[in-house]
């Protein structure tokens, strides 16, 4: 398995969906009235983004030894309801040391103005 590391994946466009949204909020118990809950971007931004990783051959995840083990967001402002988002991905670091492997992925979302909106960076463990 080669490293994937700086690799960075095609850009993924998603509407901000009224019903996925009041759908999300209600899961976590917020009022959907209150427009779209910080923690959606784990759908618009790393949901997004991380299949393609998942899904690439070169970059060999096995979900069975995976752990997701951090996350975190960095917000420029809150997207709007039906907004249409763009978000990039890319392997920030790809190592491995003590029989782990450790995949830094980040995320860059836009507005449809080229505009920063949200970074996410997650980190994933995966066991040998």
């Amino acid at each position: 398995m080669a490293a994937v590391a700086g690799k960075t994946y095609p850009a993924v466009q998603i509407e901000i969906d009224p019903e996925r949204v009041a759908d999300f909020a209600r899961a976590i118990g917020s009022n959907p009235s209150d427009g779209v809950p910080p923690t959606f971007a784990a759908v618009y931004s790393l949901g997004a983004t991380v299949p393609q990783l998942f899904g690439d051959e070169d970059a060999a995840v096995d979900f069975a030894r995976l752990l997701h083990a951090e996350q975190e967001f960095e917000w420029q402002r809150q997207p709007r309801v039906g907004e249409t988002l763009t978000s990039v991905g890319r392997v920030a670091s790809d190592t491995s040391r003590r029989g782990m492997r450790f995949v830094t992925f980040e995320s860059e979302t836009t507005d449809a103005d080229g505009a920063a909106l949200c970074k996410s960076r997650a980190l994933f463990v995966i066991r040998s």
